[in-house]
């Protein structure tokens, strides 16, 4: 069935939640273990078309910021969310409690139990107010984003379409692009300010309400992190610091002669070749056909897999006014099916993006059948590794993409996965410092970036430019707002797909 074939429907919330509350009492009421087997599995089809129903009113909105229908029914859907949530709590207790649970836990395995107890941490109904706050808080952070116009080159551009600029040739190009960003940003910074502030606030809050210190431990509760804490993280990014920052810096050093420039601006920061980086030849249909092509001839299960994506319509990597920025992978779970997300700019990241979210898509499509559908929610960390790995799992195909600039897409693309490792490790501690200092002003926090930035990425020259001189280039990177803490998932994944990578180098097959 195509996407546009998917059937929306609008699901009240008094509604879902007799209806949840009934099959929760069924469950809790079943008199073997096989009808509780039968009772669970129903909670969660109802669960799962609920949730469908809202990854397609995400889907749908993200499309198409400016669609009314769908942005009212977003909205309402991130207000219902936590009140479901809530009820939900019931069933977790309902669970965790059955007697049955020996059984079930032979039959399911542990992780299901220990993930249990997680969620249960993280929701009471005295915070669901607060919940609904943050929702509206983030999707108005992703209205801002994606209602971005900035005016370059004779044009009327979004911030994904200016990404092509910031790898121009001329330098001057580069750096008009980064400013013409920067003044966007710098043009809405009280709307971003206040959009942030109040989601630590609230954050905070929630946290104490909970019975947390700060945010910090919550948010790793929500992250379902049930075997490393936030000590163990700071190890890891002391590891960065000693063992990769380190390769990084020479490799910029390297990248600054190779483009004849004494110090990495801002905006050199994404420019590798002087005779011009690599990019993706021919048009969106044909880079989608080499694609398939690519998929068909990686494994048979690929090429099944991206072919179901292609007949039934579930990618769109057109860029236009109105969408949103960025590229996700959402599963539509009671369809069996994921949709991928993004925005072509011409720039390799095309190719990065498309195979990254092709690797989670994969990891769907493979799990699409696993029961109970709970098992089927990897954690991200997990889920990063299947979309990382992706991308260097599909090298032997980047000549279809790059030609006679293959080797330069190698080269810029591990040159990359160490500079995100670095990058994330920024994120991630500039979290840490503002949720255990929740007190901190704006420009507190602003400080704080720019010392990380200085920590973790000294070869890079801010060059006093507005909006990134300034501490504020945090604001763009929408993971901060929406996601918190996400961003180190990223970074453990890198490190297991460049395992992979290394594995693949000596043989393909074992290592897929």
């Amino acid at each position: 069935m195509k996407f546009t074939e998917l059937e929306y429907v609008h699901l009240e919330y008094k509604e879902v939640s007799e209806k949840l509350s009934s099959l929760i009492d069924n469950f809790k009421n079943s008199t073997d273990v096989n009808e509780a087997v039968e009772n669970y599995n129903k909670v969660y089809e109802y669960l799962n078309y609920f949730k469908t129903m809202f990854a397609l009113s995400y889907i749908r909105n993200s499309l198409d910021t400016t669609n009314e229908y769908y942005s009212k029914e977003l909205a309402y859907g991130y207000e219902i969310q936590p009140k479901i949530e809530s009820i939900f709590q019931e069933m977790t207790v309902v669970t965790l409690e059955s007697p049955f649970r020996k059984e079930l836990e032979e039959k399911w395995g542990s992780l299901l139990f220990i993930n249990e107890e997680l969620a249960l941490k993280t929701v009471s109904p005295e915070v669901i107010e607060e919940l609904q706050k943050e929702n509206k808080l983030v999707s108005e952070y992703d209205k801002l984003m994606a209602s971005a116009k900035v005016e370059f080159d004779g044009k009327v551009l979004n911030i994904s379409q200016m990404g092509a600029y910031l790898e121009n040739k001329d330098r001057d190009v580069r750096k008009n692009a980064s400013n013409a960003i920067a003044n966007w940003f710098l043009g809405n910074k009280e709307k971003f300010d206040n959009i942030f502030i109040e989601l630590k606030e609230l954050r905070t809050n929630i946290a104490k309400k909970l019975g947390y210190e700060n945010f910090v431990e919550l948010a790793y509760y929500r992250r379902k992190r049930n075997c490393y804490d936030s000590k163990m993280v700071a190890e890891f990014r002391k590891g960065v610091l000693e063992h990769i920052v380190p390769v990084i810096t020479k490799l910029k050093a390297m990248q600054a002669k190779r483009i004849g420039v004494d110090s990495l601006k801002i905006y050199d920061a994404n420019f590798k070749y002087l005779d011009g980086n690599p990019a993706p030849t021919g048009t969106e249909q044909e880079l989608l056909a080499h694609t398939k092509k690519m998929y068909e001839e990686l494994d048979p299960l690929t090429g099944k897999f991206f072919n179901m994506m292609l007949d039934n319509e579930l990618l769109d990597v057109t860029t236009r006014q109105g969408k949103n920025v960025g590229g996700y992978c959402y599963t539509l779970t009671h369809y069996k099916m994921p949709f991928i997300f993004a925005n072509f700019n011409g720039t390799a990241a095309d190719v990065v993006v498309l195979t990254h979210e092709a690797g989670h898509a994969f990891a769907s499509f493979m799990s699409k059948d696993i029961m109970p559908t709970i098992l089927q929610n990897y954690t991200f960390d997990i889920a990063e590794i299947h979309s990382m790995s992706m991308e260097f799992f599909t090298w032997d195909w980047m000549n279809g993409f790059f030609g006679k600039d293959t080797d330069k897409y190698y080269e810029s693309h591990l040159e990359k996965a160490l500079v995100s490792i670095a990058y994330g490790s920024i994120v991630d501690e500039f979290q840490h410092g503002i949720y255990e200092k929740p007190e901190m002003s704006i420009e507190e926090i602003n400080k704080s970036w720019l010392s990380l930035e200085s920590k973790y990425r000294p070869w890079l020259d801010l060059d006093n430019s507005p909006f990134y001189g300034e501490g504020r280039a945090w604001q763009g990177q929408l993971h901060i707002y929406n996601y918190p803490f996400y961003y180190i998932d990223y970074c453990l994944a890198q490190v297991v797909a460049l395992y992979f990578w290394a594995e693949k180098q000596e043989n393909h097959s074992r290592a897929w």
